[in-house]
């Protein structure tokens, strides 16, 4: 049966929501506040999870935010009786599910916890990468290889840039996100953040002159200390690469953090915010980071025209990146209404498949 936790403060939403998700079959846990929440949660287990937003000692956004430190994965579903864009805009920034406002009816608080359900049971039944067919990590990093995704200028119809995307040969581990995993679980992070920058450097040369790469980096990633060596293979081209650092993994532990940003940008690299949108550190990496570039993730961007509170979000960091001098780009575009509704808001930094599937070779895409 799939496990609900339930955080809510007032006993009486929490004996009536607590009715309602019981009668349709679900196993339900509660919580009276975000701490206890999180203790619960520290024991793992659930599916998903339903949280109001107004609660003495920790906000509803806040047990989100702590929550993500925890888990990436479970779904969560907020609800809120003073609906705000501030709450909304980071209830999007660290990764809710959905967000409701009381009084909810019945059939829409079900129907969305059990799709939240069904979206946390499907991760956690889904198996470890590699080993039904006894594919190793060793033999996934050996067979890297990358693949190649142009950004583009809307306003001058050209190509600015190409993220690098981590693909393998190996049979088990051949997408970014299985590879990724596999590495997080054997602890082999840093292993395979060195094949990663030696493969890019290694396609660098025939990449068109003038173009940036982008290099996707994670947290952990800058405590190796060979990312800072002038002879490293990457290093020799960071001028021309932006190293984009996922706002899924949290900043915090890294020791010296400004020191080793400051490196970086010494050897030449410029920095991004990737993924905004999608994990739960958000805007807060800004001052840490002070990025040049921001990718607002495709969560944000997917079916924008049709979306009034996407596209004031979108409008808002669009804003505020050019405030900061910082270049904002938007990924996973598939549709041409989504790109008009980009641009409208300001966007020209474009990026997805309905320019360019990524691929071995550095293509350019007809505009």
């Amino acid at each position: 049966m799939s496990q609900v936790l339930l955080v809510e403060d007032d006993p009486i939403v929490r004996h009536a929501y607590t009715k309602v998700l019981r009668s349709g079959g679900l196993a339900l846990e509660t919580a009276c506040d975000g701490e206890e929440a999180l203790e619960k949660v520290r024991g793992g287990g659930f599916d998903a999870v339903v949280s109001d937003i107004n609660m003495p000692r920790l906000s509803g956004i806040e047990f989100l935010r702590r929550l993500r430190e925890l888990s990436l994965d479970v779904p969560v579903v907020l609800v809120t009786g003073g609906p705000a864009i501030e709450t909304a805009v980071r209830a999007v920034e660290y990764g809710a599910f959905r967000y409701l406002t009381k009084p909810v009816d019945i059939e829409a608080l079900l129907d969305a916890v059990n799709r939240a359900v069904q979206a946390g049971a499907e991760r956690r039944r889904r198996p470890a990468p590699a080993a039904a067919d006894g594919t190793t990590l060793d033999g996934a990093i050996d067979r890297l290889w990358m693949a190649f995704q142009p950004i583009v200028s809307w306003s001058a119809g050209t190509v600015f840039g190409y993220e690098a995307l981590v693909r393998s040969d190996a049979a088990g581990l051949r997408d970014a996100s299985a590879i990724l995993a596999a590495a997080e679980r054997s602890g082999r992070l840093r292993d395979l953040g060195r094949a990663i920058r030696a493969r890019v450097a290694a396609a660098a040369p025939g990449a068109p002159d003038g173009k940036l790469l982008f290099v996707n980096l994670h947290a952990s990633d800058l405590a190796d200390e060979a990312l800072y060596e002038a002879s490293a293979p990457l290093s020799v081209h960071a001028r021309r690469v932006v190293l984009e650092i996922t706002e899924r993994a949290a900043l915090e532990g890294i020791d010296a953090l400004a020191e080793r940003l400051a490196a970086l940008r010494a050897l030449g690299y410029r920095l991004a915010v990737d993924d905004l949108g999608a994990g739960y550190s958000g805007l807060a990496s800004f001052p840490a980071l002070q990025p040049e570039v921001v990718k607002i993730d495709l969560s944000l961007v997917r079916g924008i025209d049709r979306s009034p509170l996407q596209q004031r979000v979108v409008r808002s960091v669009t804003e505020l990146g050019r405030e900061l001098g910082a270049r904002v780009v938007c990924e996973g575009i598939e549709a041409a209404a989504e790109r008009d509704a980009l641009v409208a808001l300001g966007c020209d930094l474009l990026q997805g498949y309905l320019f360019a599937r990524p691929e071995r070779v550095f293509s350019t895409p007809v505009l």
